[in-house]
């Protein structure tokens, strides 16, 4: 019974290791392509930050009611969109994450991380 306790214990962290690092390793995914996507979006677009943010946090540009986020505490306070000589095949529109908090289920570690910033430009490719 004692061996199986220590046995028990050993393992059970193991598997809560493995699902906290595989929900991190998702979210992580998610916020660089959420940062690519509205990159997308900014390089198509007119000038508009707004729709942007919102490609970025919900995946659309003008989202309902209640709308939950592609990922869960992401805002669009934490995205950053940047137009530098924006026109017609030239500039570049740049999109930001930052600051984002990662929140443990099981705090093995700690209770929060944060994540580092995710950035992606792209060319302009629209003047609107």
């Amino acid at each position: 019974m004692v061996e199986m306790a220590i046995a028990g214990s050993v393992f059970m962290t193991v598997v809560f290791a493995l699902l906290e690092f595989s929900r991190l390793l998702w979210t992580h995914n998610a916020l660089a392509d959420a940062a690519r996507q509205g990159a997308r979006y900014a390089a198509i677009s007119t000038q508009n930050v707004s729709n942007v943010q919102n490609v970025v946090v919900y995946g659309v540009t003008n989202p309902a009611g209640g709308a939950t986020p592609v990922v869960y505490g992401l805002t669009t306070g934490q995205v950053a969109v940047t137009y530098s000589g924006f026109g017609v095949k030239q500039g570049s529109a740049t999109v930001r994450i930052t600051g984002y908090q990662f929140s443990f289920i099981v705090p093995i570690i700690g209770t929060t991380m944060t994540l580092p910033d995710y950035k992606a430009t792209l060319t302009g490719e629209s003047a609107g």
